[in-house]
């Protein structure tokens, strides 16, 4: 089983590029998306994912216009901002948006690959929650 599903949004694609091949060999499956619409159309399409990595600043709708439209339309998907520009203002923003974490580029890895799997195993938690409940629903049903 893969360690994490991670959508990398960033339109940086020698960032993307060089951060997918260090996720890759942590047996991370890796999908890119250069802007807010192209990733949209990823999380249509791969219902496996379950992390988000969004830069903060992009062309046309920026990180935290995405964050918001994400956690709508995904609410269980964790997002983990990045950005090179970080101010405590726009962290804030962000946490209180609903991202996982925020985070500063450069970025160590293994702080990453961390930051990563804890928003994996909270999105996994959650679901198994979610299971639970309807197990739980439909077995007071049959009584």
């Amino acid at each position: 089983m893969t360690e994490a599903n991670i959508l990398l949004v960033d339109d940086d694609a020698q960032f993307c590029a060089i951060l997918k091949k260090r996720l890759t060999v942590r047996d991370m499956e890796i999908f890119l998306a250069s802007s807010g619409d192209e990733a949209l159309q990823q999380l249509a399409v791969h219902d496996e994912i379950e992390v988000i990595i969004l830069d903060v600043n992009m062309p046309g709708r920026n990180g935290m216009e995405m964050l918001q439209i994400f956690k709508q339309r995904y609410p269980l998907v964790e997002v983990i901002m990045l950005t090179g520009h970080a101010t405590l203002e726009s962290a804030i923003d962000g946490m209180r948006l609903g991202a996982f974490d925020y985070l500063i580029k450069p970025c160590a890895i293994d702080v990453l690959v961390r930051k990563v799997m804890e928003a994996v195993d909270k999105k996994r938690r959650h679901e198994e929650k979610i299971v639970d409940a309807k197990v739980r629903e439909m077995a007071s049903r049959l009584q």
